[in-house]
């Protein structure tokens, strides 16, 4: 670092870590540190210390800034930072940035190309990172963003990814965040903790540092300070570098500290109340501005700590000349510094200027600049682009104009919304339902909650939305039209679905269908019976289904009427989903129907859930995640929380069904720390279900017991997932106890499960191993399991594996050996992508094909018996050693070296030397020389070699030594 600023006392170990961290950016290792400290500690200072000595070395800066008056506005300080790229005069638009370079037009109005991308925060991270990186010169760069503790939600999940991300590049990120409670502050404890950041604190000043930086102040040597004055300073500062400074100048202006041949010495009683003295002594360097500079500053403090000077200017109609001057002059004084990130854009150095500024101002004073502030900002900017609607809609609120802020907060509020910026759009749209709920408009209001309704549902916060209810009732009686106040029951009801709330979701239908009476309006009919649909088919009840499908047949027909594509869309999803289980095409041609309504009409929320319910079906029929996974990304895009969380609990069921065991319980851990906080049940419920099921087929029953115990608490019972928890977990978890008793009364228990409550969710077991261990007890003939096969349910993969070894079990028991074989090759073709299934299966059939006498059975339970051995399932490992001991087949013990023998000589039982000996075969080596690379006997090898050539079925040496190169070569 360079050699420190006089002002920066007390902060020299700061100062080191940062030199240090710029010099490991120059090198190509980034990182990130967090400057953490109280208002007045020497933040932004520090941080000045940084730029300097980075432009000191070559490296690049950007900076930029969070607003802490005014309205929000999404990614400000991020935006800040990077338009200074392109006041460099470099080229840019040449930068090798693929699709990343649209993502940026949300960050740079440059590159916005007008088609309202919406990416989500990972994405748009990964295209800052890509930028920063791309235009690095070689020398590193730094990113400076201060007062993160104002900063927008955007910014904090970009900054997030950055955080996490910038370790192996060149760019180091420096950030100030202020000691208060705040997300950016919960963000530099988080990465601090995990090891990504470095958090630097700025302590306050001890006594002595306080007399070295007064000293330096007065030009004077720290044994020369006036004691009474150090004591002041002390006690009135509590250590603020700020404050220090502050109170000094205001001692210096009121005459108390006053400079003679003798050195400084006080006059009078240095103390007095803090505030009032540090405001007089602001107040007083403004009044030497004049009458006109205290104006001009007054208007820029309505405007916010940041204020644009064209905007500024036109409000006070001062002249160029006039307005540079006083600017100049205000620099001078310390109270307003260039907003170097933005051009036309200055600060107040600290928030007690502005508060020292409204102290002169009448609250009628004070509204009519904010009334000025707005004209002239809607003058300029006639379309309020970007951050002049809400800092338009900021001035009107505070010129006490509630209804034209609260209609200017709705469309900043919508823009927001459609650009996925969700938590700003809570925000805005917040700030827009409570000025239009005292500006007494209903009308504008009802507009404003349409909005607010659906961006809390999908950031996720149900309990807020459903907090609105009250708001309802008072808009019941202010004169909305009948279908206007049911569209507003209606999107709280599918807040409540969506947030697995069935009751309340209920209930707002019922309001609405009450609100549009005996002749209700088609429009609002059908919004409100797609709602229902959809509540009543997660509803508990024997006919949900039937119930659901009915008035999501009214719903599309009525769509179809009034051309209410949204509607349409929705209603066809509902009806792919209860078409599925009879006839999989009809469900396919409705999803592709919603698709391309939703493409036609521009609707990309209607066609990311079609996208999704489309890669559902293909997962469920061929195990095929590609779709789920495209619509993620989609939905990511989108900001779409509750399609994000809803497929990540399918890829976690794959991932059980898969046997990724580690992984997959990572990564549901870490969603329902995530979906409980959101409250999004339905999530919640699939996720428990899927761990209960992780651990049911690892065979660990208390564990699984606990998941399930969770899931009771989510309201599971009656819900669609829970038929699951029975088949894919419990009745699992008894099989690899080898209790078939208990596995078969947990699937009948299913059964009865789904006759009082319909699911949509197939994998419950009554169409797939239920079935098998039906036909093993002998309870289930060729006419059911022909029923079973016929069905869509059936022929889904999952179900499928197990149907086709039933199917093999009953050819088997009738004299159909070769075609029992076949059929088991295509069992074992469907269940290539599930090992737990797959060798729970043979292990299964493997009595009965012995039994009957057809197939492999030794060889199957070999496969299985090694598999639940390395799964660590001691229940089925044993009964497999115990069904080969019954068959006659020896039983070998697991040495190491096991899990190199290739699957189809392991399941014929040869022995880890015994492989040994074979993989040298490939050589055509003769058992002497096989002898001396094992270090064994030639008599040991003829042992191994006659051994192998009876399991193998080898004709003679010369067979097994090309079955080794065979082998050896694939």
């Amino acid at each position: 670092m360079r050699s420190q600023a006089p002002s920066l006392i007390g902060r020299d170990a700061q100062l080191g870590l940062l030199g240090h961290a710029l010099s490991a950016a120059q090198q190509g290792r980034g990182g990130v540190v967090f400057l953490v400290g109280e208002a007045g500690a020497g933040k932004s200072r520090l941080a000045a210390e940084a730029v300097g000595s980075a432009l000191g070395v070559g490296m690049g800066v950007l900076r930029g800034r969070s607003s802490t008056t005014g309205p929000v506005v999404p990614f400000r300080p991020l935006t800040e930072a990077l338009m200074s790229l392109f006041r460099t005069g470099e080229p840019l638009d040449e930068l090798p940035l693929g699709p990343y370079r649209p993502v940026l037009g949300r960050l740079i109005p440059d590159w916005n190309t007008g088609a309202g991308d919406s990416s989500s925060m990972v994405i748009l991270g990964e295209a800052v990172l890509r930028l920063l990186m791309a235009t690095d010169n070689g020398r590193g760069r730094l990113l400076v963003l201060e007062d993160l503790h104002d900063a927008d939600p955007e910014t904090l999940g970009v900054l997030e990814y950055l955080v996490d991300n910038l370790e192996y590049s060149p760019v180091l990120l420096l950030a100030t965040v202020r000691t208060d409670f705040s997300d950016a502050l919960d963000l530099a404890q988080s990465a601090r903790r995990r090891g990504a950041a470095s958090v630097v604190e700025l302590p306050p000043l001890t006594r002595p540092q306080v007399r070295e930086l007064v000293a330096g102040q007065l030009g004077t040597s720290p044994e020369e300070v006036p004691t009474p004055v150090l004591e002041r300073l002390w006690e009135g500062s509590a250590g603020s570098p700020y404050l220090v400074e502050e109170l000094l100048q205001s001692m210096i202006s009121a005459g108390t500290l006053v400079q003679g041949p003798d050195g400084w010495r006080t006059v009078g009683d240095p103390r007095g109340d803090v505030s009032s003295a540090l405001a007089r002594g602001i107040l007083r360097r403004i009044d030497r501005l004049g009458a006109e500079g205290l104006t001009l500053l007054s208007a820029a403090a309505v405007l916010g700590r940041r204020f644009p000077l064209t905007v500024l200017q036109r409000m006070t109609g001062v002249d160029d000349r006039a307005l540079l001057s006083h600017l100049h002059a205000g620099v001078a004084a310390r109270l307003v510094v260039p907003d170097e990130p933005a051009p036309d854009w200055y600060s107040f150095r600290h928030s007690p200027t502005v508060e020292a500024l409204f102290t002169q101002l009448t609250p009628s004073q004070r509204a009519e600049l904010a009334r000025q502030g707005a004209e002239a900002v809607e003058k300029l900017h006639p379309q309020l682009p970007g951050e002049w609607c809400a800092l338009a809609a900021g001035l009107r609120s505070e010129a006490g104009e509630d209804a034209a802020a609260g209609k200017l907060f709705t469309e900043a509020g919508r823009r927001a919304l459609t650009a996925g910026a969700l938590g700003s759009a809570v925000t805005l749209l917040s700030q827009a339902e409570t000025l239009l709920a005292r500006a007494g408009d209903p009308q504008e209001r009802a507009g404003a909650l349409e909005h607010l309704l659906p961006a809390l549902a999908e950031s996720g916060d149900f309990d807020r939305a459903l907090g609105l209810v009250e708001h309802l009732h008072a808009l019941d009686s202010a004169g909305l039209s009948a279908s206007r106040l049911a569209v507003l029951h209606t999107r709280l009801a599918k807040v409540a679905h969506t947030a697995g709330r069935w009751s309340d979701g209920n209930r707002q239908i019922d309001r609405a269908r009450e609100v549009l009476g005996a002749n209700p309006d088609g429009a609002a009919t059908a919004a409100v019976d797609v709602t229902a649909a959809y509540l009543a088919l997660d509803t508990p009840g024997t006919d949900r289904v039937q119930h659901a499908e009915k008035l999501a047949r009214s719903a599309a027909d009525a769509a179809e009427r009034y051309a209410l594509p949204s509607v349409a869309c929705q209603a066809w999803e509902l009806l792919a989903t209860v078409a599925r289980e009879r006839d999989p095409s009809e469900s396919r041609a409705m999803l592709e129907k919603a698709l391309s309504t939703a493409e036609r009409h521009q609707l990309p929320l209607r066609r990311m859930y079609a996208a999704t319910r489309i890669g559902g079906s293909d997962w469920l029929a061929e195990g095929d995640t590609a779709g789920l996974l495209s619509a993620r990304e989609e939905a990511l895009r989108l900001g779409s929380i509750n399609i994000v969380h809803t497929v990540d609990g399918i890829l976690v069921l794959d991932g059980v069904m898969r046997g990724a065991r580690e992984a997959t319980r990572q990564t549901a851990t870490e969603g329902l720390t995530i979906v409980r906080r959101l409250g999004l049940a339905p999530a919640v419920r699939y996720l428990l279900m899927s761990l209960a099921s992780l651990e049911a087929h690892q065979g660990d029953r208390q564990a699984m017991e606990a998941a399930l115990d969770s899931f009771a608490e989510w309201e599971g019972a009656g819900s669609q997932e829970e038929p699951l928890t029975l088949g894919m977990a419990r009745a699992f978890c008894a099989l690899m106890e080898e209790d078939r008793d208990l596995a078969r009364a947990e699937l009948g228990a299913v059964s009865a499960l789904e006759r009082h409550n319909p699911t949509t969710y197939h994998l419950s077991g009554t169409h797939g191993v239920g079935l098998l261990l039906d036909v093993l007890a002998g309870d289930a003939d060729r006419a059911r399991q022909e029923r079973v096969a016929a069905t869509a349910v059936g022929r889904m993969r999952w179900n499928r594996q197990f149907v086709t070894l039933a199917d093999a079990v009953l050819l088997g028991r009738h004299g159909q050996g070769e075609r029992a074989a076949e059929r088991i090759g295509a069992a074992l073709r469907d269940a290539a992508a599930y090992p737990a299934a797959l060798h729970l299966g043979l292990r299964l059939v493997a009595d009965a094909a012995h039994e009957d006498g057809w197939g492999e059975p030794v060889a199957w339970l070999r496969r299985a018996e090694h598999h639940f051995h390395e799964q660590g399932v001691p229940a089925v490992t044993n009964a497999c050693r115990a069904a080969l001991r019954r068959l006659g087949a020896p039983v070998h013990q697991h040495r190491s070296g096991t899990d190199g023998i290739p699957e189809q000589l392991r399941a014929l039982g040869v022995t880890v030397r015994e492989y040994e000996a074979f993989r040298l075969l490939a050589d055509r080596l003769s058992n002497k020389d096989i002898a001396d690379r094992l270090f064994i006997s030639p008599r040991t090898v003829e042992k191994h070699i006659a051994s192998l050539m009876n399991k193998t079925g080898a004709a003679d040496r010369a067979d097994l030594c090309a079955r080794s190169t065979r082998l050896t070569k694939s």
